[in-house]
């Protein structure tokens, strides 16, 4: 028996998960195209290979989720505001009814430091926007450092586009 199959029969090559995945083609096609979207297999371990692999590519990654980004430029160079969630009754009398302004560094701020190529990796990637989408790709044309993986979803198998094709 291979470990594929409880029922003791083997399992046709195509149904299985690929032992060893380089990541070459990825990473070319990461380095070409600057974003990528990334539709993985729902039990997942793929997308987690890829990562490991770019990392010993030199690629210092950091991994967050889509939802509530905002504006991406702001959250991801710059030092911002954000506001805690309301939470009912709160003292307004010195930060009125929507709460006091905490500033935030960037997402990408420890990253900005070294000239190692920079990867952002968005988990949760259907929630974004055209517009959003269009402007992950443009941060990637204006820092070359800057490569984006954004997971888009589901799939039968591990499959990735440039992310310019999916705004388009």
């Amino acid at each position: 028996m291979d470990g594929c199959c409880q029922s003791g029969l083997t399992c046709p090559i195509d149904l299985r998960m690929p032992l060893l995945l380089t990541g070459r083609g990825f990473r070319r096609d990461l380095e070409r195209s600057g974003a990528l979207a990334l539709y993985v297999p729902l039990e997942g371990g793929s997308e987690t290979r890829l990562l490991r692999r770019l990392r010993a590519a030199g690629y210092r990654a950091q991994m967050t989720s889509a939802r509530g980004l905002g504006d991406l430029e702001a959250f991801l160079y710059q030092s911002h505001g954000i506001r805690p969630p309301h939470l009912g009754h709160q003292n307004v009398g010195r930060s009125a009814a929507v709460g006091e302004v905490q500033r935030v560094m960037p997402q990408l701020g420890a990253l900005l430091e070294s000239s190692q190529p920079m990867l952002l990796w968005l988990l949760e990637g259907q929630v974004l926007s055209d517009a959003e989408r269009a402007s992950l790709v443009e941060l990637t044309q204006r820092d070359g450092r800057l490569k984006v993986v954004v997971e888009m979803g589901g799939a039968r198998a591990l499959r990735w586009q440039p992310l310019a094709q999916v705004v388009a």
